[in-house]
């Protein structure tokens, strides 16, 4: 399916793959019939991503930076399930913050009801902003 995608993309877009959904656990893996757990599914189905010549995998915080390490520099890793602190988690199980994602190697984030939900989104998305950028700082610092 993958290497189907690809090649009907030709280069005119981006294929993503998509590793474990951020609302599932190692327990909802199992229910559904997946004998791994989270990070080892989403390994491989990152590695089959390399192989097919996807773009990028989205996948949760919880593995951006094992996957960083093999995918490499120049790969795509969109991370949803991006909540800033304090905020409520909703049907998300594997979350993390702005900032522990972009540290972690993420190269896009995916932030909806913090900013959909909230009181003034102008201003939650200006937070989020400011926290991304407060990560990037640090982790081009390092």
């Amino acid at each position: 399916m993958l290497n189907a995608a690809v090649q009907a993309a030709n280069h005119r877009l981006s294929i993503l793959a998509v590793t474990v959904l951020t609302s599932l656990n190692d327990e909802d893996l199992q229910e559904i019939g997946y004998s791994s757990r989270t990070g080892d599914q989403a390994w491989r189905i990152a590695a089959l991503a390399r192989s097919t010549g996807c773009d990028a995998v989205v996948t949760s915080a919880k593995e951006v930076s094992a996957l960083r390490k093999m995918l490499g520099e120049g790969f795509g890793i969109v991370v949803p399930g991006v909540r800033p602190q304090g905020s409520d988690r909703n049907d998300q199980q594997r979350i993390a913050t702005p900032a522990q994602a972009i540290s972690s190697g993420a190269s896009h984030i995916v932030v909806g009801r913090p900013i959909t939900q909230a009181a003034n989104p102008a201003n939650a998305a200006a937070a989020i902003l400011d926290e991304m950028a407060s990560a990037v700082g640090q982790f081009q610092r390092n």
